[in-house]
């Protein structure tokens, strides 16, 4: 096992910056940690790099973040990963809190500028779909995966039925891509020990088990809360947007927030630097204050600890597993039919409510995938454009 090589103080100087300047979502992320990382600071070669973004592509969770913390681990250990992670989300984290308690405390929730974030999310989760469906749905079989996907959460929308369309597709791709040809794996340098790696592994299997239990038969909220994200956070294959239709599932229908509550906040959340799942800490604290968020956002971030330390020890052997790819292949299709659900119901059907609405979210999209403007310009364009169409 390699050593940490680099003090604590370097790793949280390095992701800070980070946190406070990395918009743009998952893929500008690994852009700005190539550049920090591996151009400037030279802490991984570019191949342990491409090494790690194919580890975290394969996990649940936020695919970004979960980078971020292996270089962190790679670099300072299981502290260093931790540090890491504080500097690239806490920027945003503070940022969704203030704009939660806000939105309860001066009712802003008719103010023009809410409705214009929605409009905003439209565009933005429309521009995910097609990027992520180019990427993972290339051919007619895993069209036809994202297709039923998606046509079967529209028909039966639940968090659990989401679950079962993923097995599903794991099961389906197991059975008809293991075969493909993939591209040669290389070695992964291991830092943790596989003891350390069975022990985390059954750390989140236990929780996975045991939370949902504890939460059915207690009035605890804040339980109820942990347990929702942590499950959300260990369920969620494709990481960033695919998170909207998870938690949407989890906190509307329970009556935990409205639909124009939860748009508002993930419209809030292409603003701010740093990883989308600290939409987590927005609707912690819409929930139950400040101690909810925090709640919330450690669920929802466990998870990604608990993957990494249990997955790094045995990756090299896994990775050479065409079984193992042919589930991940099945599963990636499926999360593109989950976005196409979500991109329906609830962003179309939430934000689109006449023609102007039409207008600034194609016009959005324009800029945003044609014209490659940054995600945190399209937030202010929207906005101030939303702001204007409302006086007409």
């Amino acid at each position: 096992m390699d050593k940490p090589k680099g003090s604590l103080l370097e790793i949280f100087k390095a992701s800070t910056k980070l946190g406070f300047t990395s918009f743009g979502g998952p893929v500008a992320h690994l852009a700005y940690f190539k550049d920090e990382y591996i151009d400037r600071r030279k802490w991984l070669d570019d191949k342990t790099y491409a090494d790690i973004i194919a580890l975290c592509q394969f996990l649940p969770g936020p695919a970004s973040s979960q980078v971020g913390i292996s270089i962190g681990m790679l670099r300072g250990g299981l502290l260093g990963g931790f540090i890491s992670w504080i500097g690239f989300t806490v920027p945003s984290i503070l940022v969704l809190i203030l704009f939660a308690l806000m939105y309860q405390t001066y009712d802003i929730g008719d103010a023009p500028f809410i409705h214009s974030l929605k409009v905003v999310a439209a565009a933005v989760v429309l521009h995910a779909l097609i990027g992520l469906g180019k990427k993972l749905t290339p051919d007619r079989p895993r069209i036809a995966i994202a297709l039923a996907s998606a046509l079967i959460l529209l028909l039966y929308p639940s968090a659990w039925m989401q679950i079962i369309v993923i097995l599903a597709a794991g099961l389906l791709g197991l059975k008809l891509f293991s075969g493909l040809a993939q591209s040669k794996i290389q070695p992964f340098p291991v830092t943790f020990s596989k003891k350390a790696g069975m022990i985390s592994l059954s750390v989140l299997v236990t929780l996975l088990i045991t939370l949902p239990i504890i939460a059915r038969n207690t009035d605890n909220l804040l339980i109820q809360l942990f347990d929702t994200f942590f499950r959300v956070g260990s369920l969620v294959f494709g990481g960033g947007h695919v998170v909207l239709p998870m938690l949407e599932r989890e906190v509307v229908p329970t009556g935990w927030l409205t639909a124009n509550e939860f748009l508002a906040g993930y419209g809030m959340a292409q603003a701010v630097p740093g990883p989308l799942f600290t939409f987590s800490s927005y609707l912690g604290t819409m929930i139950e204050g400040v101690v909810g968020a925090v709640v919330a956002t450690a669920g929802i971030f466990l998870p990604s600890f608990l993957f990494l330390i249990a997955a790094l020890p045995f990756l090299n052997e896994l990775r050479k597993r065409p079984a193992f790819q042919g589930i991940l292949t099945g599963v990636n299709a499926s999360v593109v039919g989950i976005l196409l659900a979500a991109f329906y119901d609830p962003v179309i059907v939430s934000s689109i409510l006449d023609g102007y609405d039409f207008a600034l979210a194609a016009i959005l999209f324009a800029l945003l995938h044609f014209f490659k403007v940054p995600a945190w310009a399209i937030v202010l364009i929207g906005v101030a454009g939303g702001t204007i169409l409302s006086y007409l």
